[in-house]
């Protein structure tokens, strides 16, 4: 039996990580039918409810027990408002490597919401989960994606030629092209950085369990 997650929830200054609940599917299909969503992301298209209600039900608890990933559900403590997702996917568990993506709702962008969250997950990763790698790949026009990596603190480690698909609506035909993508890297060592504690995103933004 391959390794796995626990189900488990996390916490950061403002957000809640959590397991997705099927009431999500709502909020998740809004927060899908966005053109960056469509253009960066793999994720199916249209996003419906359905397939929403399914992800939380079904597919993400299958992707956690088979050991390749986990999925969260990224809310605001105040607010319990649903701000993004975040998965973990690739996973190798003898490397103790595994790679994080992540979507930000239109309205919570600029907010730093996707540095908190994804630097949430890397410090539970690195040090509840004895993780040793986490790679983040992000699409070369995808400067937003790039700037999360580069604010907790990742490392560029080139560029993967031609490895990804961006997307883009022409009329109501979805068309793709070709891109490279930027490989990024994190480890554990690299959350002791002095360019870290200075920025504020670490030490005052630790994550706690919730199982």
């Amino acid at each position: 039996m391959a390794a796995s997650f626990p189900e488990t929830a996390i916490s950061t200054e403002r957000l809640l990580l959590r397991p997705l609940a099927e009431d999500d599917a709502p909020g998740l299909a809004t927060m899908m039918a966005d053109d960056l969503v469509l253009a960066w992301t793999d994720l199916p298209h249209p996003f419906t409810e359905e397939y929403a209600a399914e992800l939380a039900r079904t597919l993400a608890p299958a992707h956690r027990a088979e050991g390749r990933g986990i999925v969260f559900a990224v809310t605001e403590h105040l607010t319990q408002r649903l701000v993004g997702l975040v998965e973990l996917r690739n996973t190798d568990w003898r490397l103790r490597s595994t790679e994080i993506s992540y979507v930000t709702a239109v309205w919570a962008r600029g907010e730093g919401y996707a540095p908190e969250a994804v630097l949430g997950v890397a410090q539970w990763l690195f040090e509840d989960r004895g993780f040793l790698r986490l790679e983040l790949r992000t699409a070369a026009g995808n400067t937003a994606a790039q700037q999360v990596a580069q604010k907790i603190g990742g490392i560029s480690e080139g560029v993967l030629r031609s490895a990804w698909i961006v997307r883009g609506e022409s009329g109501e035909v979805v068309v793709d092209s070709r891109s490279d993508l930027i490989l990024w890297s994190l480890l554990p060592e690299d959350l002791e950085s002095p360019e870290l504690h200075h920025d504020g995103w670490h030490g005052d933004h630790r994550y706690v369990l919730r199982d």
